[in-house]
C-alpha cells in the first residue's frame, strides 16, 4: 500500500512540476527576450557624437619601441659553415 501511495504522490508532483514548467517557462523566456531587445534598442539609439568629415581622432597612442644601441645588443660571433 505504501509503495502505491508513494508512486501516486510522485506522479502527481511530477505532473504539477511539468504543468508549472509549461506555463511559467515561456513567460520567463518572453520577458527575458523583451528586456534584451529593449537594451539593444537603447544601445542603438545612443550613438557617439558625429565628427565632421576629414577630422582625425586618436584615442590610443601605442608605445614606441626603443631602438637599442648596437653595442648593447650583444656580441657578434663569427662562424664557419662545416660541410
Amino acid at each position: 500500500m505504501f509503495l502505491i501511495k508513494f508512486i501516486f504522490i510522485t506522479v502527481i508532483i511530477l505532473w504539477v512540476i511539468r504543468l508549472l514548467f509549461r506555463l511559467i517557462f515561456p513567460v520567463m523566456i518572453k520577458n527575458m527576450f523583451s528586456s534584451v531587445q529593449q537594451q539593444a534598442a537603447n544601445a542603438s539609439q545612443q550613438q557617439p557624437p558625429s565628427k565632421p568629415e576629414g577630422s582625425i581622432s586618436i584615442d590610443h597612442m601605442p608605445k614606441k619601441e626603443k631602438q637599442g644601441n648596437a653595442d648593447k645588443l650583444g656580441d657578434f660571433v663569427e662562424y664557419e659553415e662545416i660541410k
